[in-house]
């Protein structure tokens, strides 16, 4: 048997894919998988066991292009993304089942993933719901995805997440402090609801809890990451890591604080307690759905404006978060022994 999976989005996503993938192999255990991704994405998938072959969608070609070229070979297709590129690819295959999912109130889409897919499940995440809905519950991500393995005929189903991390990429951050708080700057630190100056602030703050700061960062955070080191707040500002190296960093630390990117996700599956700063525009739907999946965390929401007041109560906020879960850590590793 044949299976090609595709998902061609962003990293946390392929993240919170992974249980997924794990169920898909579980469920076929002798089927021949292929994962299709994007170059920007591969990274998460590149040690995963539970996949025989990555295929990288090429700049020069299209989804439906690549999907193509498995007519003729595939049983099965799952697009783990509900997007059109994914829908496209797994539409190409022409595999006897095709499976999929869209979103409650995207009727176009509902309509029009039929033309690609045999199979379509229906997530009930809506933002306009979710804000005029307090009580409006939407299943995790990863839940969501699991249905899809469900819907394909599938009957093993794995929760963890998958993110091999070896000896290697631990001994290649030896140098970074173990047991601190690693801050990740994402750029949505520094927009809507938060400032550079208000981040640096917090990173102070937290110095208090005696713990090391380590500060990590990537290509969208590099001027940000300069300033860190300037204001000394941190006791290590890391980046150019690979993948794994970044996620050793956050294996190797006490707690993880970011705003909502792919470091929440990379934090759940080295199994972190995680504070995410949500952005303020659609926190319902968002701090569920994408919470940080089976660890120890606390969500909270931006300010709706950058009033002096307002950033300086959620960097209480997000410090107090902080102590909850360094203080449940405390308080299990005690028990413990």
């Amino acid at each position: 048997m044949n299976i090609v999976l595709t998902r061609l989005d962003r990293v946390g996503d392929l993240i919170l894919s992974t249980p997924a993938i794990a169920s898909v192999r579980r469920s076929w255990p002798k089927a021949r998988i292929t994962l299709v991704c994007s170059s920007h994405n591969a990274a998460v998938v590149e040690r995963n066991p539970d996949v025989d072959t990555i295929v990288v969608l090429s700049s020069k070609s299209t989804p439906a292009a690549l999907g193509r070229r498995f007519r003729g070979t595939c049983d099965l297709a799952i697009a783990l993304a509900p997007c059109a590129p994914d829908f496209a690819l797994v539409g190409a295959t022409r595999a006897p089942v095709r499976v999929g999912y869209t979103y409650v109130r995207r009727y176009f889409a509902r309509i029009t993933a039929r033309r690609f897919l045999t199979r379509v499940a229906i997530s009930e995440a809506d933002p306009a719901l979710c804000e005029r809905r307090s009580d409006y519950r939407v299943r995790h991500e990863v839940e969501q995805i699991l249905e899809l393995v469900l819907l394909a005929g599938g009957g093993e189903f794995v929760p963890d997440l998958v993110l091999p991390i070896d000896d290697v990429d631990r001994n290649a951050v030896s140098h970074v402090p173990a047991g601190g708080i690693a801050f990740h700057l994402g750029a949505r630190w520094f927009s809507e609801g938060s400032t550079l100056g208000s981040t640096l602030e917090l990173i102070a703050s937290l110095r208090l809890f005696g713990r090391p700061i380590v500060a990590t960062y990537g290509v969208d955070a590099l001027a940000q990451a300069n300033a860190v080191r300037g204001a000394g707040v941190a006791d290590a500002v890391v980046g150019g890591l690979s993948f794994a190296q970044w996620a050793a960093v956050f294996e190797k630390s006490a707690v993880v604080v970011t705003v909502d990117t792919g470091a929440t996700h990379v934090a759940s599956a080295t199994r972190r307690p995680t504070v995410v700063l949500f952005e303020h525009r659609y926190f319902h739907l968002n701090s569920q759905e994408w919470s940080p999946y089976r660890v120890p965390s606390v969500c909270l929401r931006k300010p709706a404006t950058e009033e002096a007041a307002e950033l300086a109560a959620s960097r209480a906020s997000v410090a107090a978060a902080v102590g909850e879960l360094l203080g449940k850590q405390a308080r299990t590793q005690f028990l413990r022994t």
